[in-house]
This record gives structure tokens, C-alpha cells and sequence, in this order.
């Protein structure tokens, strides 16, 4: 944005769902904690058994302080692997697609708006939406026609 460097955090599940995403100006412990809280808030999340990142020295300090504060379930593992979350590369394609031929944004917040739109997009054409399917591009448009509507 602008010139600057920001990081888009994003997190799915072992089934390619999307749980959440975020974007940030700093790769930091606190940033990684903020994340994780806004993953495990989800309603349709649970305290997950392993979380596979990759190498960010940020995230051992950031699972460890959430553990000692009782935010994460102390049984939680976690795994670094630089190539051990292809999930989330494979998902991320399709926005990093999007965003390139824009050569980027003006500023943060219409950063965080676009990309919101994005991830909104994705989790409907991979029918995260209850009772609209993945291919169901009737019901698809009149949830985002009831969506926007609304909004505007």
C-alpha cells in the first residue's frame, strides 16, 4: 500500500474452509495473537488440536502467551513447517490473482475493504453459506443482492 509492506494473515481449516483473515503493517507476536483470537472467536471454530504455520518466529511466543492466559487450549500444538500449510497457499491464489493486476492499494482501509469483499466472494463460491451452495448461482446472487442491499 502506498509503498509499504503489509502481511495478509489468513487461516483455514484441515477441509479448506475459510476460519479467518486479517490484515497487518507488522509480522509480530501481537499481530499473530490478535489473528489467533479472531480465529478462535468464530462460531463455527473450536480450540484446534494442531495449528501448522510457517516459520515466523513470532507465532511460538504468541501461542505460548495465549496458552498462559487460557485464551488456547494448552493440548494445542504447534507445528512449523515452511511448506506444511499449502492449504492456505492453494486458497490464497485466487485472491493474490486479483489484487496483483491492481498493482496494490491507495491505503489500508481500502485495502482491508477490498480484500473483505474478496474473502466474502470466496466463502460463497465455496459454499460456506448456509442454504446456498457452491453452484448455486441463483441463490448466490440474491445473497449478495440482499447483502449489499442492505449495506447500502
Amino acid at each position: 500500500m502506498k509503498g509499504c509492506w503489509t502481511y495478509l494473515y489468513r487461516s483455514v481449516d484441515s477441509r479448506g474452509q475459510t476460519i479467518a483473515f486479517l490484515l497487518f503493517a507488522r509480522r509480530d507476536a501481537s499481530a499473530a495473537k490478535r489473528f489467533f483470537r479472531k480465529g478462535l472467536r468464530q462460531p463455527h471454530t473450536a480450540n484446534p488440536n494442531t495449528l501448522t504455520v510457517d516459520t515466523n518466529p513470532a507465532y511460538p511466543r504468541a501461542v505460548t502467551e495465549m496458552k498462559d492466559a487460557g485464551e488456547l487450549c494448552r493440548s494445542s500444538r504447534l507445528r512449523q513447517r515452511k511448506y506444511l500449510n499449502n492449504i492456505i497457499g492453494q486458497d490464497n491464489r485466487c485472491v493474490t490473482q486479483l489484487v496483483r493486476p491492481g498493482m496494490g492499494f491507495g491505503s489500508f482501509r481500502t485495502a482491508r475493504r477490498t480484500l473483505a469483499g474478496y474473502e466474502a466472494m470466496a466463502v460463497i463460491r465455496k459454499g460456506q453459506l448456509r442454504k446456498v451452495g457452491g453452484r448455486d448461482m441463483r441463490g448466490q446472487s440474491a445473497c449478495l443482492a440482499e447483502l449489499f442491499h442492505a449495506a447500502a
